[in-house]
């Protein structure tokens, strides 16, 4: 291998690198749910029982979301008595790409809802969520 191909590889590594970086940053926003929640905590801290109450989801549910959350470094945990408080991470970066994230919407119209890969067709539906209570 040439030294030009060698830095080549290189450079496509990284760039590899950082799309799976960011492909993972968005499959935390792929769930309705993970952006209910994460909307919800950019109205504040809020405790597991205070977000089922709120979103009307389990408390199961709540809680796995927030775990992928908390592992994408979206949100912290802090523990207050008996509970866990959670808090939004990162909330103005977060709420530019709300901002984005609707313009791209607007831009693209149904497009995104139809498509037969990613689709609202493809989303859980409530009856998903019952079944898998």
């Amino acid at each position: 291998m040439t030294k030009a191909n060698g830095a080549q590889l290189r450079r496509v590594e990284v760039e590899a690198s950082g799309l799976a970086a960011a492909a993972c940053l968005f499959h935390g926003f792929s769930d309705p749910s993970r952006i209910a929640i994460l909307r919800h905590l950019a109205l504040g801290e809020h405790r597991v029982v205070d977000l089922t109450a709120h979103l009307g989801l389990a408390q199961s549910t709540v809680s796995k979301h927030l775990a992928c959350l908390r592992g994408c470094g979206l949100v912290t945990a802090r523990p207050e008595g008996r509970a866990t408080v959670y808090t939004l991470n990162h909330a103005e970066a977060l709420m530019d790409l709300w901002a984005a994230a609707e313009r791209l919407l607007a831009a693209t119209g149904d497009a995104v809802a139809l498509c037969p890969n990613y689709g609202t067709a493809t989303l859980p539906t409530a009856q998903d969520a019952r079944d898998a209570r």
